[in-house]
């Protein structure tokens, strides 16, 4: 990150985000625009779509802050729940798929996503997608299937909804041993100091996983709350994702 914050905005559709953005190039705010980068017009190549605003803080008021960088990034509703769908995949699979980081199906999947969804929204597709609709929902649906996606997105969802029942609060890591095809995911909690019990059950459960579908995720408190912090409004939720997928593969 290379600003000192930053917020963010979903909006109800592509207009609109252009219309916020509009409204603070119009507007007389007395921080500087030292940047803005227009990944809608020019998706990122893994997918990203969205605006960023880079903002020189100024202030007559108090001088303190003067010169830091606030970053504002305005989304539609499809593009978050693309954003929110790689946080959440890159979290269970245990990869850095937001920086372009992991296995190359899931990063080709989310790249194939990115060009539908702009499609749908009428926008530039994502750079080295096929140009062609046929050809693209064809490529969807090779990685759909061979990821499961649809039925990984559902048992991640259930975890996440399972770490936050009362009682839970007392763990800091916890096993995750995910049926996406059955939809069924078993959860057990560890404290801080049972890290090493923690990390033996996980070897022991990710030995034995070896069906289709089943896979086992040791994860940390901090790193559920950070998934919390940049999605609060659609934690737990990648319905928005999942009904796009299979939109886009029928």
């Amino acid at each position: 990150m290379q600003d000192i914050g930053g917020c963010r905005a979903v909006v109800g559709n592509v207009s609109h985000v252009y219309q916020l953005f509009a409204n603070y190039q119009e507007s007389d705010i007395k921080h500087k625009l030292e940047k803005m980068n227009d990944y809608i017009k020019s998706p990122k190549p893994t997918g990203y779509r969205g605006i960023h605003m880079v903002y020189r803080y100024n202030s007559d008021r108090s001088e303190i802050y003067n010169g830091l960088l606030i970053e504002v990034q305005i989304r539609s509703p499809l593009q978050h729940a693309w954003a929110t769908a790689v946080e959440t995949v890159g979290l269970f699979t245990q990869q850095a798929l937001k920086s372009s980081r992991g296995q190359m199906e899931w990063l080709r999947f989310f790249t194939l996503m990115g060009s539908a969804l702009a499609i749908r929204e009428q926008q530039a597709p994502v750079p080295n997608t096929p140009e062609n609709r046929n050809e693209l929902k064809k490529e969807i649906q090779e990685h759909a299937a061979k990821l499961d996606v649809v039925n990984h997105l559902h048992a991640f969802s259930q975890a996440l909804q399972v770490t936050e029942k009362p009682g839970s609060q007392k763990a800091h890591y916890f096993l995750l041993q995910l049926d996406a095809v059955a939809k069924k995911v078993k959860v057990t909690g560890y404290t801080q100091r049972e890290l090493f019990l923690a990390t033996q059950d996980y070897e022991v459960a990710e030995r034995s996983g070896s069906n289709i579908g089943v896979d086992a995720v040791l994860v940390s408190v901090e790193s559920i709350a950070s998934l919390k912090r940049a999605y609060p409004n659609y934690f737990l939720d990648t319905g928005d994702f999942i009904k796009a997928v299979e939109h886009a593969i029928t």
